[in-house]
């Protein structure tokens, strides 16, 4: 068992660790109707960003203002069409600097007539400095998901 010091702060070690965000949202859609929505510049745009633009390839590039005010660049990583899709932000003079690595993965899993689709979001510093970003990237992914389950299951509507 490791020794407490007094007056130390318990948690000190985890002071550091990063914080992150799970979105998770079922879609009466199939994973390839999903996927082209993901990465289709013209549907993107749609339920996304206005603005947004996507190169879907592994070392492409995916760019939005998700929140509808800072607008973020990413690597693609990962693609491995029509399941998976992990985004690296590049550092932005918009943001506060980090020496952290802030990722988006998308995961798709069919569930009989449905899809789930999954984000999840990583490598958010616990700084201050952070705060206003990270609840609006949290917030802005969670009703452009919504949007774009609205759109797929109601095309017209929205």
């Amino acid at each position: 068992m490791a020794q407490r010091i007094p007056g130390a702060w318990q948690n000190a070690r985890m002071a550091r660790r990063t914080r992150g965000y799970a979105h998770r949202i079922d879609i009466a859609a199939g994973t390839a109707r999903i996927w082209s929505a993901l990465t289709s510049v013209a549907e993107l745009r749609e339920w996304c960003s206005p603005a947004a633009q996507i190169v879907a390839r592994e070392g492409g590039l995916f760019r939005a203002s998700v929140d509808r005010l800072t607008e973020q660049e990413a690597h693609i990583d990962v693609l491995l069409p029509p399941r998976r899709m992990r985004l690296i932000y590049l550092p932005s003079p918009q943001l506060p600097q980090t020496d952290t690595a802030i990722v988006d993965d998308f995961m798709l899993d069919p569930a009989g007539d449905r899809t789930v689709l999954r984000l999840l979001g990583s490598g958010f510093p616990p700084d201050e400095a952070w705060d206003t970003t990270y609840l609006r990237l949290r917030v802005g992914w969670e009703r452009a998901l919504a949007r774009l389950k609205a759109r797929l299951e109601h095309p017209g509507a929205i």
